[in-house]
């Protein structure tokens, strides 16, 4: 049996740093994990990809003989590769053993993980395969100082756990860059009358 996580977000949340520190981690303890793009629009990556959506599709070509927009070839793209999960995708998933560890790097459209079927029926597609998977989502740590984005940031990680069904991690990314920790606070456990305050 494989092991699968899916690292996804809103666009910019840190999907591909969180890959590349995984994968820096592993080759630290001396683990094994392959990573896998997804994301059809990517450029370059600070970790070695074992396999690539780009070999079969890119959003550059898409825009280019289409003439979509982002956002359009992009759905396009996930929908090409989910017509092509029983040939391209299993081909490629041939290649590793049943106890390796895949690490999908998913494109950052929020559509894609909360109303568009694609990346489910992916999922599924996984688990016929005999893949246990698991969804890791990333939120931005700055969501957190502002009561209306937190709560956008709870509900689309929400609608992402329920349209893949699979167990579920949220993480806080960009830690970094939130200049006051304590900002923070009262949302790592937020109490109702406190969000209702906030809100009004």
């Amino acid at each position: 049996m494989g092991y699968a996580q899916l690292v996804i977000d809103p666009a910019g949340s840190g999907k591909s740093t969180c890959c590349s520190s995984l994968y820096q981690h592993c080759v630290t303890v001396g683990w094994t994990i392959h990573i896998v793009n997804l994301d059809p629009a990517a450029e370059s990556f600070n970790y070695p990809v074992a396999m690539d959506v780009r070999e079969l599709i890119s959003l550059d070509d898409v825009m280019e003989e289409l003439g979509l927009g982002p956002n359009g070839g992009l759905i396009y793209c996930m929908e090409h590769l989910e017509e092509n999960l029983d040939d391209w995708f299993a081909e490629e998933l041939d290649n590793y053993l049943d106890d390796d560890y895949l690490d999908f790097d998913c494109p950052g459209q929020i559509e894609l993980f909360s109303h568009v079927t694609v990346i489910r029926n992916f999922v599924d597609h996984l688990r016929r395969k005999n893949f246990n998977v698991c969804g890791v989502y990333l939120l931005d740590s700055q969501f957190m100082t502002d009561v209306a984005k937190f709560i956008s940031g709870c509900m689309s990680s929400l609608s992402a756990m329920v349209q893949l069904e699979v167990p579920h991690v949220n993480i806080l990314s960009k830690m970094d860059l939130v200049t006051n920790k304590k900002d923070i606070d009262d949302y790592l456990n937020p109490e109702l009358w406190f969000l209702l305050s906030e809100l009004n």
